[in-house]
């Protein structure tokens, strides 16, 4: 750029208007680089769009393939009240009676009468003056210390600095399978285990004052605990069928598919009937169907799109000129119909209609199409959009629901036997590859866009910096030229003056 820039001193010209409109000339060029490099990105835009519906979509045509999506079962208890049920998968259609004689139980100790108060009204009595009466019987002050042994583990406390509550604390943090805790509006001290069954329990041993063990008369803490003595949970029992005398730790017991969740022991008896879930593979049929109309609309839409042709996108300077609502409508013209007719799109469409209009060779079962359990299209105006007969499909579904997880679970190297979640499955990533070389992908570990449309973005950028980088220098070239023409002016102008004041000088002599 020149270091001096003469604007119009000379010549009385507007120098910066006349170059601005000389380079809105030079820009042109530019400007087209810049429009074409917007389309680029827009078509690009869409695609990613496209992508996204159709990663949906194959997820859910994923869950299509599963034998076990068509293989939930559904389990009814009799007697809720008894036990209650889930079923897996896995589990075995019939009817099965459960009895339960006894339901898994941990272990619980309370003091068995009010302890005196822990607190003086205004803070935590220590352990010595909360039991005073019971440890002065004992020969001990509040600079003694007590110990006992709980599951194993050994606690000791100082009488005249800790409380209560720091007994709980340790207990509690010990780990030992036992959870201690105080209710000071009953003033009791509790204990009990973290689990049930026979293998959860309390014992004590080594009690040095007779703190929490031998017995309710001798206990400070009132719990009908001796020492020495195991305390143990004991095992929920229950028959499944003809498998009697059995046990588990917890009031959960899982079984042959099913989990049962007991609650009422004594004998108490409740029939267990597993059958198909009909209504699950109805609700994951229809739930497919869904969106698959919704991503073949979204494509469709694109491929019918109108093209606009004569609403370009706007140059920098137009939008200047524009409200923003007039920028909004002619951008949504500018950038409408980039994916119409797309080869990519038009021959997955294709696809996708025929496999979900076509039949799947020797199944062996009921049903071999989508239309023979109630979903089909209507007419050519929905573009392939499917309909279901909910009625069929739930008859569909109760009457062979193995012929139906064929069809679109079936796996083979012959494609007319492949079922249909199979077939649409490797479509639609077919699709999603094509797309991502066209475009790109919104995730990718590489930083580099190796898509043609990244590449064609990449040159376009080129480009884009070379014309920029010449307009500078057109642009410097004009002002150049303008100053070299101004420098004219004024040196004529000067010397129009010195011949004029000459003249004016001889006339006068």
């Amino acid at each position: 750029m020149s270091d001096l820039r003469i604007g119009g001193l000379a010549s009385g010209m507007d120098i910066d208007s006349i170059v601005n409109d000389l380079m809105k000339a030079e820009r042109i060029p530019l400007d087209k680089l810049k429009q074409e490099k917007q389309l680029i990105e827009w078509q690009k835009e869409d695609y990613l769009e496209i992508n996204r519906a159709l990663f949906e979509l194959k997820d859910k045509v994923f869950d299509l393939k599963l034998e076990s999506t068509f293989s939930t079962k559904k389990a009814v208890s009799s007697n809720e009240n008894a036990v209650e049920v889930n079923a897996e998968s896995s589990a075995v259609s019939g009817i099965y009676t459960v009895t339960v004689y006894s339901l898994a139980e941990g272990v619980f100790k309370a003091s068995t009468s009010e302890l005196p108060d822990e607190s003086n009204g205004s803070s935590t009595r220590s352990l010595y003056e909360q039991f005073q009466t019971e440890f002065d019987a004992r020969g001990l002050t509040s600079n003694d210390s007590i110990t006992f042994t709980l599951n194993g583990t050994g606690f000791s406390f100082n009488l005249g600095a800790d409380n209560i509550y720091t007994v709980v604390s340790e207990i509690n943090d010990a780990d030992i399978g036992v959870t201690a805790s105080y209710d000071a509006d009953l003033n009791r001290f509790f204990l009990t285990t973290t689990t049930t069954g026979s293998q959860s329990e309390i014992t004590v041993s080594s009690d040095s004052a007779n703190f929490i063990s031998n017995g309710v008369n001798n206990s400070i803490l009132k719990l009908n605990i001796d020492e020495g003595v195991t305390y143990s949970g004991q095992d929920a029992v229950y028959d499944f069928g003809d498998a009697a005398g059995l046990t588990s730790s917890t009031n959960t017991a899982t079984i042959n598919g099913l989990t049962l969740e007991f609650k009422q022991g004594g004998g108490a008896t409740a029939d267990i009937t597993v059958i198909s879930d009909t209504d699950a593979m109805f609700d994951v049929i229809k739930d497919f169907i869904d969106s698959y109309n919704e991503t073949l609309d979204k494509i469709n839409s694109k491929l019918q799109e109108k093209r606009y042709r004569d609403y370009p996108p706007l140059t920098e300077a137009q939008k200047e000129e524009m409200t923003e609502k007039e920028i909004e409508l002619w951008e949504e013209k500018a950038r409408s119909g980039l994916l119409r007719n797309d080869r990519i799109l038009g021959s997955l469409t294709s696809s996708m209609k025929l496999i979900m209009s076509g039949i799947v060779a020797n199944l062996g079962g009921e049903f071999d199409s989508l239309d023979d359990i109630g979903v089909s299209t209507r007419s050519w105006q929905d573009y392939g959009k499917l309909y279901i007969d909910e009625e069929k499909l739930k008859k569909a579904l109760e009457k062979d629901p193995e012929s139906i997880k064929k069809l679109f679970t079936n796996y083979s190297d012959i494609d007319s036997e492949k079922g249909i979640a199979e077939k649409l499955y490797d479509v639609l990533d077919n699709a999603i590859d094509q797309i991502s070389d066209k475009a790109g992908a919104e995730s990718s570990f590489s930083t580099v866009d190796n898509s043609s449309l990244g590449q064609k973005l990449r040159e376009m950028n080129r480009k884009i910096d070379e014309w920029e980088d010449r307009l500078i220098v057109i642009e410097d070239r004009y002002w150049r030229e303008f100053t070299i023409m101004e420098k004219a002016i004024s040196q004529m102008n000067s010397q129009s003056m010195w011949l004029m004041q000459q003249f004016s000088s001889a006339a006068n002599s």
